[in-house]
């Protein structure tokens, strides 16, 4: 099949904990490319460089290392009952990691490759808490000078507000949009496409990981792989890291809900709403089974001061934020 020729000079590009997604606008349709935003140490041997030139696999020698990164290193953390390295953490780059600013480079530019002329990027940034400003400044520009050297026209978005342009034009723009990502969830309420308010929490999908590596006696990797090949919210479950899983999935679900509880009542700029909010969830924590169902529970069991018309799941969870980054660059660029 020939491929998808593009159409628009623009991208966008969700700069994920976990994953990157690069998307572009095709004759088609929309067009996504995935990263894991993750790298792991190998010890260097010709085999192995033979070997992950062979399996396409992203790497590059540093002294007696070979550097794998992207899609399928986990394969290798699981099998040497070890875990993967992040370039960066809870939203953002990894202050604990040496190598983060150099790898979230190789990623970027090989996933965007160089700007064509004019070419414009928007990008995704989380919401961090107050105490984080700090770390939300040293993120984004250093995010933006990365892409900017390639050649981009660049623009930052907030990773909850692009969960509303990319699944809620039909409300115009208005209503709740939820990213459930790896190192936060992010929040954005908007009316008409401004951001009313925005808050992010650190309970998102690693919390829940390295909690229930830590009550189970597994690797953070082997947790999450098994979340996100047979894990389902069904409540009590006898087998422990179910279990665990479930217990930390509610803790996250009813600390995004209070978080808007609290957010909602506490602004004082908050327009009159004439009809009841749809709230978009996205992220790859909500594609595990019921999660849908359980999250609007416990929105509907809330005090919110604002009537939820609907909790309405993305119809890609795990290309929204990208998708909505690049209708925004089209839109607003």
């Amino acid at each position: 099949m020939a491929p998808k020729s593009v159409t628009a000079n623009v991208k966008g590009l969700d700069i994920g904990t976990s994953r990157i997604v690069v998307a572009q606008s095709t004759d088609e349709g929309h067009r996504y490319e995935t990263l894991l935003n993750a790298f792991i140490s190998l010890p260097y041997s010709k085999m192995t460089e033979a070997m992950l030139r062979r399996e396409g696999i992203l790497h590059h020698v540093e002294g007696p290392d070979i550097l794998a990164y992207g899609n399928r290193v986990e394969e290798f953390a699981n099998i040497l009952n070890g875990d993967t390295r992040r370039p960066m953490s809870t939203g953002f780059l990894n202050p604990s990691e040496p190598r983060s600013l150099h790898m979230m480079e190789v990623a970027v530019r090989s996933m965007c490759g160089e700007a064509q002329r004019g070419e414009r990027l928007c990008f995704s940034v989380p919401c961090g808490l107050p105490e984080q400003d700090s770390d939300i400044i040293y993120h984004e520009q250093t995010m933006t000078q990365i892409l900017e050297s390639m050649g981009y026209r660049v623009k930052s978005l907030n990773e909850g507000l692009a969960v509303v342009y990319a699944e809620l034009e039909s409300s115009s723009f208005t209503g709740i949009g939820i990213s459930f990502g790896s190192g936060m969830c992010n929040v954005c309420v908007a009316y008409l496409g401004l951001p009313v308010l925005a808050f992010s929490t650190a309970r998102a999908g690693d919390y829940i990981d390295r909690s229930a590596s830590a009550v189970t006696g597994r690797t953070p990797t082997t947790v999450r792989l098994h979340k996100e090949e047979s894990f389902g919210l069904n409540g009590f479950s006898s087998n422990s890291v179910d279990q665990a899983l479930s217990v930390y999935y509610s803790d996250m679900i009813r600390t995004v809900v209070s978080g808007l509880q609290t957010a909602l009542g506490t602004t004082k700029k908050l327009p009159k709403f004439e009809k009841p909010l749809p709230v978009a969830i996205s992220g790859g924590s909500t594609k595990v089974r019921r999660f849908q169902q359980e999250f609007e529970k416990a929105v509907l069991l809330a005090e919110l001061p604002i009537e939820i018309a609907e909790v309405r799941l993305a119809e890609d969870p795990l290309h929204t934020t990208a998708r909505g980054t690049l209708i925004a660059a089209m839109l607003d660029m």
